[in-house]
């Protein structure tokens, strides 16, 4: 394991090169922080006696490269779509799911987080309340509001 001024170090000097090929490789600035703080996490946690600069700037690509890698075949990644990409692209959408994306896209900003974090994230309600900085209990009743008002939407025709 690595000392703090050394992984603080490797930062300074990796991390735009880092960032870079992390947006090249995944063209998302999200996933592109992950990755970043994997590489540097396997950094810090690596024991590995470099030989020189180019042979330590030689590793953090080489990991950086595979974290993008295996972050791309993950099972995740293959399959889920992001919100915006099923908008960019309506023709793609079933009808059906787009009837359903429609009427959570028509919520209030408010419902539509607890709805996207609870159903598309599978995160629970006290999850969504640290996440959202809300009371448990307020989470539980944005979801129940947003179930009754995607129920009224929808006509009854889909049931969570």
């Amino acid at each position: 394991m690595r000392s703090e001024q050394e992984v603080v170090r490797a930062i300074n000097q990796y991390s735009d090169t880092v960032r870079r090929l992390c947006m090249i490789r995944l063209k998302n600035h999200a996933d592109s922080e992950d990755i970043f703080q994997t590489v540097f996490l396997k950094y810090a946690l690596s024991s590995v006696a470099f030989k020189s600069d180019e042979h330590e700037k030689a590793w953090i690509i080489r990991v950086t490269l595979n974290a993008c890698k295996d972050f791309l075949k993950s099972f995740s990644r293959q399959h889920t779509v992001s919100l915006e990409e099923l908008i960019d692209k309506p023709e793609e959408i079933p009808p059906d799911f787009r009837y359903v994306l429609e009427a959570v896209l028509s919520l209030e900003q408010k419902y539509r987080d607890v709805v996207y974090l609870h159903f598309y994230e599978n995160y629970t309600a006290v999850e969504i309340s640290k996440i959202l900085g809300k009371n448990v209990n307020t989470v539980y009743t944005l979801l129940h509001r947003s179930k009754q008002m995607l129920k009224e939407k929808l006509g009854g025709a889909y049931d969570e």
